[in-house]
């Protein structure tokens, strides 16, 4: 497991605010084509194939939050921004959009990066987060940027700690990119796709629209992410994630049922997330979403042609630097691929 921490590691130092990807999937381009994988870069999405191309399909999103500068002096959420939301209306209620970023990210170090390049452009902290009632807006104050130019992404200060089998960082969805790098090192041949934007509902198209450039379908998509939870006894009995569905539909796919068979016989602990909130649901009295996911998004627009499931890490502390996973469900997905693929 050591390679894997290592590629970790390597990859959480690089940023990749939403919306400012690029320098993110050059670094990932050349770590891939070291390996001698072959890399094609599109609109949105990074794409590598090894030696037998459609032995397996795997995808994870390569964004993460941050911010953005939007005028001197003056920083929004980059997910936000890259959704072309011009307010909060409609979103969310903006006093809990308020104190969920002020108490996510104030006293958070940030470092400023040119997006083409990747350099970096200085480091600053997070000192506020206010509401702009005029533009109902959340508006970031960050000490040491007043030199910035609107359009300079501006990402978390990040690391990887291990401490008690229980590993954080800003894992969404880095984690899951680690995991398919690693299972290259280890001879996966398949083709693995990387999006951009997906923290702002945007990945599912560039993915879908890679599909439709090439008159391609499968029903074999495998799409890698982290999966939120409240606590930590909460992800106690949990090694990794299953869905049967999500509010979009429901996903068909004979790799449910291999990875099933899996779990089973190496004693991986897994539930399905859409059965686990309709229980909480039914426990509360209350009717919400299932939730959606880029495959659900993608299911739904191809019409049933592109088909698949997914395999989450059960995280706690979501869309945080110190989201939290056990080294027992990273290697609960290292045996799960492994077995599918190698």
């Amino acid at each position: 497991m050591e390679l894997f921490y290592d590629i970790l590691k390597q990859l959480i130092r690089v940023p990749s605010v939403v919306g400012a990807e690029h320098s993110f999937f050059m670094f990932l381009k050349r770590e891939l084509e070291e390996l001698g994988i072959t890399v094609e870069y599109f609109d949105g999405v990074l794409v590598s194939k090894g030696n037998d191309p459609t032995c397996g399909y795997m995808s994870a999103h390569a964004d993460r939050h941050g911010l953005i500068c939007t005028g001197h002096n003056e920083f929004q959420y980059a997910a936000f921004v890259a959704k072309n939301q011009v307010d909060l209306k409609g979103i969310l209620n903006s006093d809990e959009l308020l104190d969920n970023l002020t108490g996510r990210f104030v006293n958070e170090k940030v470092q400023a990066y040119e997006p083409w390049s990747g350099s970096y452009l200085g480091l600053g902290v997070i000192k506020d987060a206010f509401l702009c009632e005029r533009r109902n807006n959340v508006i970031f104050t960050i000490d040491n940027f007043d030199h910035l130019l609107p359009g300079t992404p501006i990402a978390f200060m990040d690391k990887l700690e291990i401490k008690d089998e229980l590993i954080s960082a800003q894992l969404d969805n880095v984690i899951s990119v680690a995991i398919i790098l690693y299972m290259y090192h280890r001879g996966y041949k398949g083709t693995a796709f990387f999006t951009a934007s997906e923290e702002a509902g945007r990945s599912w198209r560039f993915l879908l629209e890679w599909f439709r450039r090439f008159d391609l379908t499968t029903n074999e998509l495998l799409v890698l992410d982290t999966s939120p939870y409240s606590t930590l006894e909460d992800m106690t009995h949990l090694d990794v994630v299953f869905r049967q569905r999500d509010a979009n539909g429901y996903f068909r796919s004979p790799l449910k049922s291999k990875m099933k068979k899996i779990a089973l016989e190496e004693n991986i602990k897994y539930h399905y997330k859409d059965a686990y909130l309709k229980n909480k649901m039914t426990q509360n009295g209350i009717k919400r979403s299932l939730g959606t996911t880029e495959l659900g998004r993608i299911i739904h627009a191809s019409k049933g042609k592109i088909q698949g499931t997914t395999l989450q890490f059960p995280t706690i502390g979501y869309h945080t630097v110190n989201e939290m996973t056990s080294n027992r469900s990273v290697e609960s997905m290292i045996k799960i691929l492994t077995k599918l693929y190698i």
